[in-house]
This record gives structure tokens, C-alpha cells and sequence, in this order.
């Protein structure tokens, strides 16, 4: 049995290829403690009047990290490193047309409200083959999410357009001593990929353990 490769499939096993021969990689892996995000989602949801996924609070936590350590953002140009002027994180959406990137544009701008409403929006443009080309341009750095498909925890590719991809796995309960006592708490893996030309390990350990702190404490991201 052979199955032809369509359009996008092609497209996006080109651009990944590209970027696995292009892009030395380093790969780093944080664990966050979401217990508190998790019981306060259902809260948002009656006082912000949006659903608040977690992706929401993963874009969001991604965006303030950005903005903190830009470098992340940077594309080498010869002898160069140059930093975008704007933070446009693009999120993998699973269509029936293969994986699609919309993104949101200067996600750092945005409340956490502002976040969720854009990305429902754009994940059901996705999947309804109705997201324009300009939804889709000018990504600057990416998420990829595999926790709704119980995975828990993966290494991305960083796409052509960025250096640096957080894949975000699934929210799984550990057992974690505190105090002398041992408690149930519920943690998420998060894997950062990025291109080592740009960024160095102490960076992207700084930018990832940013990210780890916001999730942690996740009035921070309100």
C-alpha cells in the first residue's frame, strides 16, 4: 500500500529537513509544578468569560520569557545575530490536512484573556482550512503541545523562521516531598530545543527556568 504525500506534508518535511541540516541543536528539559494553574483555570473562566486553556497560559509564559532574554529570538546573519522586533509566538494546531502554525503576533502585548480568545479563534480557522497567509507569517519563536495525545514529553524541531521551540508533554501527578511530607502535585514536562550558533546553555537554562517559575506561580501570568 502507498500512500502520496499531500501538499502541506511535503511542504513541512522540507522545511524540517532544512532545518535539522542548518540548525546545530541543544536540547534542555525543565519540570513545572502546574497543581495551583490547573485549579485555577475553571475560576478564569467565570471572571475573564473565556476558556482558558493551557496552551493559553503556555503561549503567555513563553511571550514574558521572550521577552526577558530576546535572544532566543535571534537568526544568525553571517557574522551577525539579529533579534526580531517583535514577539510572534506560532502554536502547532493537528488539522486533517496534516499540522498547521498560525501565530499570534506580539503575543507579549496581549493579557492572558486576550491569548485565549485569539487562540480559539485561529485553532478553529485551522481546522476549518480558513487561516489566512497572514496568520500564519512572521513566527519568531514556537510551541508544540503533545499533551493531549498523552505524550509525556518530546523534542521539537525548531522551524526555519526561529531558533528556539518549547514542546510542552502531557500534566501528569507525582509524588513530591515538601516539608517532610509527601504530597500529589501536578507537574508538566517542558523541552527546549534551540539553535547553539544563537544561544548558549546558561541562557536557555535562564530562559527556561523563567518559563518553569511563571507556570509555578501562575498568578504571575495574570
Amino acid at each position: 500500500m502507498n500512500c502520496e504525500l499531500t501538499r502541506v506534508q511535503k511542504l513541512i518535511g522540507e522545511r524540517m529537513a532544512e532545518s535539522k541540516l542548518s540548525k546545530p541543536c541543544f536540547y534542555i528539559e525543565s519540570k513545572a509544578d502546574v497543581t495551583e494553574l490547573m485549579g485555577l483555570r475553571p475560576k478564569l473562566r467565570k471572571s475573564l468569560g473565556v476558556k482558558i486553556t493551557t496552551n493559553a497560559f503556555y503561549i503567555r509564559a513563553l511571550a514574558l520569557a521572550t521577552q526577558k532574554y530576546p535572544l532566543v529570538m535571534g537568526k544568525l546573519d553571517g557574522n551577525t545575530i539579529k533579534i526580531a522586533d517583535r514577539i510572534n509566538v506560532g502554536f502547532a494546531v493537528n488539522t486533517s490536512r496534516g499540522p498547521l502554525v498560525p501565530v499570534i503576533k506580539a503575543a507579549d502585548k496581549k493579557t492572558l484573556a486576550e491569548i485565549a480568545r485569539l487562540e480559539k479563534v485561529l485553532t478553529e480557522k485551522a481546522r476549518s482550512n480558513k487561516l489566512t497567509l497572514e496568520q500564519m507569517e512572521g513566527e519568531t519563536i514556537a510551541l508544540s503541545n503533545l499533551g493531549v495525545y498523552g505524550i509525556d514529553s518530546f523534542v521539537g524541531i525548531v522551524p526555519p523562521p526561529a531558533s528556539t521551540i518549547l514542546a510542552v508533554g502531557n500534566i501528569i501527578r507525582m509524588v513530591t516531598a515538601q516539608n517532610g511530607n509527601f504530597r500529589v502535585r501536578k507537574k508538566v514536562s517542558l523541552t527546549l530545543a534551540v539553535d547553539r550558533r544563537v544561544i548558549d546553555e546558561v541562557y536557555a537554562a535562564e530562559f527556561l527556568n523563567f518559563i518553569t517559575e511563571q507556570l509555578s506561580h501562575c498568578q504571575r501570568l495574570l
